[in-house]
């Protein structure tokens, strides 16, 4: 059995969470890119979403996660019976969750399908890998916003194509993989291919923004239906 040894260390973010809304029960925020979700073993991972909105929520814990590098809309549970309801909710795929990205180059497709089980390895960690036989079903569906370029650092412009992106299923990296998958990995995605066309020493974000996240409040009962443009 492989032991699996992190030895990333997340650089000092300085961009605030910004609260979107809040009430007794949930909070839903706007993560901001290079943040992570849980503070890491490493005591100099202790910044995160968790370890700052504990300060202002003691009992507050997290339903779902995002990557580092991805922004957007997270929802919150100030307590134990909250994250139980919604966490259900995420469990039984009746979640929405939609998110905005620039891939690198030009899809020759408008819209389409990706299905393809992942897998994680310890050997390979952090990445994941497609794999058929031992990895879990997922499924997203993308769809071309429009095709254009993006002008890097030093000027130089490069094909991107912005798309929505919708999964189904919610695996480690799921989107960032899947796009590798489809040749056209997300610009500024570092594990997946999609820092090749970048200079050395490029600081660009991971262009992957978690824009809506629609789901039922599990006192009310009502659909939130939670939205936030993309930053990019």
């Amino acid at each position: 059995m492989s032991t699996i040894i992190d030895t990333f260390i997340a650089p000092q973010c300085d961009a605030e969470i910004e609260l979107l809304y809040q009430d007794d029960h949930l909070v839903l925020i706007n993560k901001p890119s290079g943040l992570l979700s849980l503070s890491g073993k490493n005591p100099l991972n202790l910044d995160s979403v968790h370890y700052r909105l504990v300060k202002l929520f003691p009992d507050c814990t997290l339903v779902h996660r995002l990557d580092f590098g991805t922004s957007g809309l997270m929802v919150v549970a100030r307590n134990k019976a909250i994250n139980a309801a919604l966490s259900r909710q995420f469990s039984q795929r009746t979640v929405t969750k939609v998110y905005h990205a620039l891939l690198c180059g030009h899809l020759n497709t408008d819209e389409g399908i990706i299905d393809a089980a992942i897998a994680k390895d310890p050997t390979l960690f952090p990445l994941m890998s497609i794999c058929p036989i031992n990895g879990k079903a997922a499924r997203s569906h993308y769809r071309v916003i429009e095709r254009s370029y993006y002008q890097l650092e030093n000027g130089k412009l490069v094909p991107v194509t912005r798309v929505q992106l919708t999964p189904e299923t919610g695996r480690t990296h799921q989107l960032r993989i899947h796009s590798q998958l489809l040749g056209h990995p997300i610009l500024g995605c570092d594990l997946y291919g999609g820092t090749q066309q970048l200079p050395a020493g490029s600081s660009l974000r991971l262009m992957l923004h978690a824009s809506e996240l629609h789901f039922v409040h599990p006192i009310s009962q009502k659909e939130i239906k939670a939205h936030h443009a993309s930053p990019f």
